[in-house]
């Protein structure tokens, strides 16, 4: 048998692979929903049959909107289809004839920084200006020009050409982008397009480091970190976003800034948030740091709506034009384990 071919079994056997099996594997949380399957990271995927999937977004071709395994390890590994079947056929236990042949390695996976490469990342042109992106952000969410301004003109986030769907880049600490988000600025009952740009490394998130800052403010997505800044005036401490509730990018954002001693978290005010600061708080308080939370009040889920409520003049415990130093105690840091987290303001 050739090297180059594969027999009608291997291939079968291939395609016989879980899906969600190898989405795991890259490091995706796969989650159901009815008949289906979807990815935590990418809600917009879907996966049928543990076998097939689509991608229910516009911003694809049809060459990376669904498929095969074979097809999820090109689009989302950067594989070749020669590459994927030997991938596919390693995951499955599968041994070929020739003992000699070289299983390829896997290129994309979440939890490996190194492992996400140029031709496997690619960032979306950009549009020929950001007024999308402004109106947006500043009529839609309330955040003010001189906030926005202050991302853009940080090279953070920027507007994509096509559907003007704002771009929010995960930078290391040498400002190359490792990671970026897509969120539309078109909602429907509540819902717009979010995923992320395909490739990139998820241990990276959305991050502002401020030189000489020893504290960092943890929140779930980037525009809830926006929010905060209106809100609190903070332009000295560092920011996080987790886009989502797992710790790596905020794991990697610590490693590569050892100089952060105090970690304030900023999670949504539902249940998943609290439980998740809580377990965050005990997990980063064991591992040194001073830790607490600084919640919105307790009508508002995020920030982003608290400051929406502001904007609006509805009636609110805090001042979003007041100093921080001045904000009243009910919206200051709650600590957690330690009674220390406020010395690093």
């Amino acid at each position: 048998m050739e090297q180059g071919r594969f027999t009608m079994e291997e291939l079968q056997t291939a395609k016989d692979t879980d899906l969600c099996d190898v989405a795991e594997k890259l490091g995706y949380t796969v989650k159901r929903i009815g008949h289906f399957h979807t990815l935590k990271e990418m809600d917009s995927l879907r996966i049928y049959n543990r076998r097939s999937w689509f991608r229910w977004s516009r911003e694809h071709d049809s060459s990376g909107r669904g498929g095969s395994q074979i097809d999820f390890l090109k689009v989302f590994a950067g594989m070749g289809t020669r590459e994927a079947v030997f991938w596919l056929l390693d995951f499955a236990g599968y041994s070929r004839d020739a003992p000699d042949v070289r299983r390829p390695e896997l290129r994309h996976q979440v939890q490996k920084p190194h492992d996400a490469g140029k031709k496997e990342f690619v960032l979306p042109m950009p549009a020929g200006d950001n007024s999308h992106l402004y109106d947006y952000l500043k009529h839609e969410r309330g955040i003010s020009r001189e906030v926005i301004d202050f991302f853009l003109n940080a090279g953070l986030i920027y507007e994509a050409a096509g559907f003007h769907n704002i771009v929010f880049k995960g930078n290391d600490r040498n400002g190359i982008t490792r990671s970026a988000g897509m969120r539309g600025i078109y909602d429907r009952n509540g819902k717009a397009f979010k995923c992320d740009v395909a490739g990139g490394d998820k241990n990276y998130g959305f991050n502002v480091f401020r030189e000489g800052s020893s504290e960092v403010v943890v929140f779930e997505a980037a525009i809830d970190a926006m929010s905060y800044m209106d809100i609190s005036r903070d332009y000295e401490s560092s920011l996080v976003a987790l886009g989502m509730l797992w710790d790596a990018p905020l794991a990697t954002f610590l490693s590569e800034h050892p100089q952060i001693q105090c970690i304030t978290f900023c999670l949504d005010n539902d249940s998943p948030g609290r439980k998740a600061s809580d377990s965050l708080m005990e997990k980063y308080y064991g591992l040194g740091f001073d830790v607490g939370e600084k919640l919105p009040p307790k009508q508002y889920k995020d920030y982003n709506e608290w400051l929406q409520a502001v904007r609006k003049s509805a009636p609110l415990n805090c001042d979003v034009k007041a100093d921080r130093k001045t904000i009243p105690m009910d919206c200051e840091i709650k600590t957690g384990k330690t009674q220390s987290a406020g010395r690093c303001r």
